[in-house]
């Protein structure tokens, strides 16, 4: 039976485990914030699983528990910083900042990260931008999940990419997806469940369709769209890894390599809605837009047509109020964190 935790002690916890590890407060604070609210999103694969890996690339020294970057080169519009194998969420959260201030100069800013770790999920930076009036993109590579199309040998990465852009009385509308079938992280949660993964998601190690979990982590994650995902996901690369100057292609490490390190860049793009007009303007055009999408007669079977980020933020106020469902493998991961920590457990709301 999977644990219900309430998320504020689910955030305490994990920003415990990370000040344990040497991190400062208000990042381990900022991270483990991001951990759950991919659970509050209802994306358990870009959740509390990821703790202990990001702690085992702590432990081995492949990744820094301080902010240690520094900026290569700044134009004002454009900047680039080395990450210096910090941690990815507080790397990309500072170009966030960055990108926002000069992009309210600017009109547009771009901000590049070389050298960064895995980042958790690209839409919690994007919707903070959002949130202040911007419409950002942000890619970033990964280590090798696919082949390319027509291949047997994975060496192109899921490389995810974001799209938000403020919604007026309907918050955010944002757009967070990989370029392969599924995001790497819900194999790993469907192997942690003991479950069966769809057709047409994965492939075992000799390139033959697979519906097991555990055979597709060793194998290859198909592409979205066929060729199409592949080509994006190459395209994604070339942004966040060549452009950058980071690592691309069969050189980035998986967040999962503990000893490794990662190698990972990130782009982030950023424009001030003012600089082509008014918020509220803005905020009238995309409702009315929404307003066209909601209107569509639904198909059979569909009660409901959603917009891009309708979902989560839904799943968000259902959870808040019901609690975080941990699965138990996860929960088994957080109790060892907890002994080796001496960081008290969050209790469950469940619990007998």
């Amino acid at each position: 039976m999977s644990k219900v935790v309430h998320p504020d002690d689910l955030r305490e916890f994990g920003k415990n485990v990370f000040q344990a590890f040497g991190v400062p407060e208000k990042d381990a604070l900022m991270i483990s914030d991001s951990l759950v609210a991919a659970e509050l999103w209802g994306h358990s694969s870009h959740g509390m699983l990821r703790l202990p890996w990001y702690v085992d690339r702590l432990r081995h020294g492949a990744m820094e528990p301080t902010d240690v970057s520094s900026i290569e080169s700044d134009t004002g519009a454009i900047v680039l910083m080395d990450g210096n194998h910090s941690i990815g969420q507080v790397l990309t959260m500072k170009a966030v900042e960055l990108g926002m201030s000069r992009a309210k100069f600017h009109g547009i800013s771009a901000v590049a990260v070389r050298n960064s770790n895995h980042f958790g999920t690209a839409a919690y930076f994007t919707r903070r931008s959002a949130e202040k009036g911007f419409v950002t993109f942000l890619a970033t590579n990964a280590s090798p999940a696919m082949a390319p199309w027509g291949g047997k040998e994975k060496l192109i990465g899921t490389n995810p990419w974001s799209i938000s852009a403020p919604a007026g009385k309907r918050g955010v509308a944002v757009m967070d997806i990989a370029n392969t079938a599924v995001a790497r992280g819900k194999i790993y949660l469907a192997a942690e469940r003991g479950e069966a993964i769809p057709d047409g998601w994965a492939a075992d190690e000799h390139g033959v369709p697979t519906t097991v979990a555990s055979d597709a982590i060793h194998g290859l994650i198909l592409p979205m769209a066929g060729h199409k995902g592949y080509v994006i996901s190459f395209m994604m690369d070339v942004l966040a890894g060549v452009l950058t100057g980071s690592k691309f292609g069969k050189d980035v490490n998986g967040p999962y390599q503990a000893d490794k390190r990662s190698g990972c860049g990130h782009l982030l793009i950023t424009i001030d809605i003012e600089a082509m007009m008014s918020g509220e303007e803005f905020n009238t055009r995309i409702n009315q837009l929404i307003d066209q999408v909601k209107d569509v007669p639904t198909a059979h079977g569909i009660s409901e047509i959603f917009y891009p980020g309708e979902i989560e933020d839904r799943n968000t106020e259902k959870n808040l109020v019901s609690g975080i469902s941990v699965a138990d493998h996860t929960w088994e991961s957080l109790t060892k964190l907890s002994e080796e920590t001496s960081v008290a457990l969050p209790k469950p709301t469940n619990a007998n």
